[in-house]
């Protein structure tokens, strides 16, 4: 289907309208949160989100899925303007946010995508269109190829992943000079206490800070409560066995063989300042192909956006965002 840029907008970040991510709100995005136990073992943290508008009874249901390090409220300037006209979910997933984090655990991608297809089983109920962000795009991609058009509407890839650590991206050569410090830093991080060393080093307030304006493209979005967001739950128990087991675990499934499986609906926003996964990159080019090669895909470059397009420029991915959940052919 169609590719397209979108340029930034004039006016801020700050005037989305209801969602402009507010102290408070985060706060009440917490608070509004529920617990949901997956496999009769481990709690999930999710949010469900709706307007009293009967007229959203006939449109489906929206997911957000979360990237590496994020959890709920990284959808802080979001869920108000997406539930005005949607009934909105969004999951911790396992490891992450509130969810638990199991010690021990052996992180895949594809065991938070069969988790996102309980999810959608047992306390959706509907067929939901999947959002994601980076390996929470990549997460719903296997989700969707896996699942029949009865759990899956459509899929929104935000600058997705290749895989759930950079060694899935063996064949860019900027990946290439780096393996040898990859193999290195699993090494290390095998070790435990130079993992939590290094697990220390990486949260500081500082650290995570810096770490976050160079994946942003608008640095005004990353404020002290985003830094916030990302910092808090790396304090919980099972936070470092998390974060060594997802960078030194299996990147699990490639996207390219995935995504010719998938017929739903597909809309990719990207932003073209990510330095995780560059539009120049292997992963960055596949995806930017594939509106020329399928014709359920579409594509929006979004100029001067980082790694995490929702919550660094949400106007412009509300811009593309809304229109196309509104053009989806009745199920």
């Amino acid at each position: 289907m169609g590719v397209g840029v979108t340029a930034p907008l004039s006016h801020s970040v700050g005037l989305v309208p209801t969602a402009g991510g507010g102290v408070s709100e985060v706060k009440e995005l917490k608070e509004r949160c529920k617990k949901w136990e997956w496999k009769g073992q481990y709690s999930i943290t999710y949010l469900v989100s709706q307007s009293s508008n009967s007229n959203n009874n006939n449109k489906p249901p929206l997911l957000l899925v979360h990237g590496f390090g994020a959890s709920i409220p990284h959808w802080r300037r979001n869920i108000g303007t997406l539930a005005q006209n949607f009934t909105v979910y969004a999951i911790d997933l396992l490891g992450f946010g509130a969810s638990d984090k199991p010690a021990g655990f052996s992180y895949t991608m594809e065991t938070w995508a069969q988790l996102i297809l309980d999810f959608l089983d047992e306390i959706v109920q509907n067929p939901t269109v999947l959002i994601g962000n980076s390996v929470g795009s990549l997460a719903c991609v296997i989700a969707a190829s896996d699942s029949s058009r009865s759990l899956v509407r459509g899929l929104v890839l935000l600058n997705c992943a290749g895989g759930m650590n950079n060694k899935a991206v063996v064949d860019d050569w900027r990946i290439k000079l780096l393996l040898p410090l990859l193999l290195l830093v699993d090494f290390l991080l095998r070790q435990r206490g130079i993992a939590s060393a290094i697990f220390e080093r990486v949260r500081k307030r500082d650290n995570l800070r810096n770490i976050l304006l160079s994946v942003y493209g608008n640095k005004e979005s990353v404020d002290e409560e985003l830094v916030e967001i990302i910092m808090e739950p790396t304090y919980d128990a099972g936070a470092l066995d998390a974060f060594v087991s997802i960078v030194t675990g299996p990147p699990g499934p490639n996207p390219v063989q995935l995504m010719p499986r998938i017929s739903l609906p597909v809309l990719l926003l990207w932003g073209d300042q990510d330095p995780f996964t560059p539009l120049d990159g292997p992963v960055g080019k596949y995806f930017s192909s594939l509106p020329s090669e399928l014709t359920n895909v579409s594509l929006f470059v979004l100029e001067g956006v980082g790694h995490c397009p929702h919550d660094d420029r949400p106007d412009l991915v509300h811009e593309k965002l809304l229109p196309w959940l509104a053009q989806l052919p009745a199920s």
